[in-house]
């Protein structure tokens, strides 16, 4: 197994803040505007969006939750493996707020079909969209696109893109592993 760095430290956190500028541009204030984090690795993404958005560039307040969608997804009970339910955490209203799903990796597109599916547990957003670090393109099952993406990167046959966090993993970066 072999594993090339697509993005360092330094590179991540460029893009976290490309990202966040983007999201101050169609997003202004905030006040109207939910950031959901998709456990289990979305969350550090979102988490990380959040500080920069409050720290950097003044947002003064921001509704950041965390979704679990290990019950809503189209594989649940297909492995033998026993999967284990993240916490959800969505103490506001999503009720005719923009609500953007955030997330590590898209790859097919089915956990942002489960997200879609789970956010609706918490009320009708007035609007959905979708922000990731990394988008690999030619690998979607469902017909699902990013609004907002750090990079896009061309993985083929068995390649997989591995994020580490800082907040989980004890340092940021972003590998293409090969078998």
């Amino acid at each position: 197994m072999s594993q090339k760095v697509l993005l360092s430290s330094k590179e991540i956190n460029i893009i976290l803040h490309r990202l966040a500028c983007q999201l101050l541009e169609h997003h202004l204030d905030f006040s109207e505007t939910a950031l959901i984090g998709i456990q289990p690795r979305g969350i550090f993404l979102a988490q990380r969006l959040s500080k920069i958005l409050k720290e950097d560039y003044g947002v003064k307040q921001i509704n950041l939750g965390l979704l679990d969608i290990t019950f809503y997804r189209d594989d649940f009970r297909r492995g033998e493996k026993t999967l284990e339910a993240s916490t959800t955490k969505i103490d506001f209203l999503v009720e005719g707020k923009k609500v953007v799903l955030i997330d590590d990796v898209l790859y097919t597109g089915r956990s942002i079909r489960a997200a879609l599916t789970a956010i609706q547990s918490f009320g009708r957003p007035k609007e959905i969209e979708l922000l990731t670090l990394i988008d690999r393109r030619f690998s979607r099952h469902l017909p699902i696109q990013p609004n907002y993406r750090g990079r896009q990167v061309d993985a083929i046959n068995e390649e997989k893109v591995k994020v580490m966090w800082k907040e989980n993993d004890g340092k940021d970066i972003i590998y293409l592993v090969s078998k």
